[in-house]
């Protein structure tokens, strides 16, 4: 099923951890129009700039998927089908987490934009989130402090 131009509902449900733990990672109807939304409004403006794939690494997340991977069921985005872990390392098409990541706060409606541990010139991983209505445009850096992970303002 296609949730936006080039976006897919196969990308967005991938998860080997559910696969591994049998569990359905499966959105219900409210969570496909999330999907939808930030299909059309991030990820599909992406895309088109750069003119390559963009790889998601965890899309939507099932609220038992999300508690098995110790995550929120209650507060986390991916659980709602607002939020999008996107990352470029290893792509053969040259564009980089940060470049990704530059585009997205400059140029992109977004609810939070997080720049994922990493280094100071790139990050691991790049989360993104939207909602339909009341994005914050919040830009944070997630980093390991004593063992946990902290979010402080990018």
């Amino acid at each position: 099923m296609k949730l936006s131009e080039y976006l897919t509902l196969a990308e967005v449900i991938r998860s080997d951890s559910a696969k591994r733990l049998g569990i359905d990672n499966m959105p219900g109807a409210v969570e496909i129009e999330s999907l939808k939304a930030i299909g059309i409004n991030v990820y599909d403006k992406i895309r088109t700039h750069f003119r390559c794939p963009i790889y998601v690494s965890s899309g939507y997340r099932s609220k038992r998927l999300n508690r098995a991977l110790n995550g929120s069921a209650t507060l986390s985005q991916h659980c709602k089908g607002e939020a999008l872990d996107l990352d470029q390392d290893g792509s053969p098409h040259g564009v980089t987490n940060k470049e990704v990541f530059d585009y997205i706060k400059q140029n992109i409606n977004f609810d939070q934009l997080i720049w994922e541990m990493g280094t100071d010139s790139n990050p691991d991983w790049v989360h993104v989130s939207y909602k339909k209505v009341g994005n914050r445009k919040q830009v944070l850096r997630a980093m390991k402090l004593k063992g946990s992970t902290v979010y402080v303002p990018f």
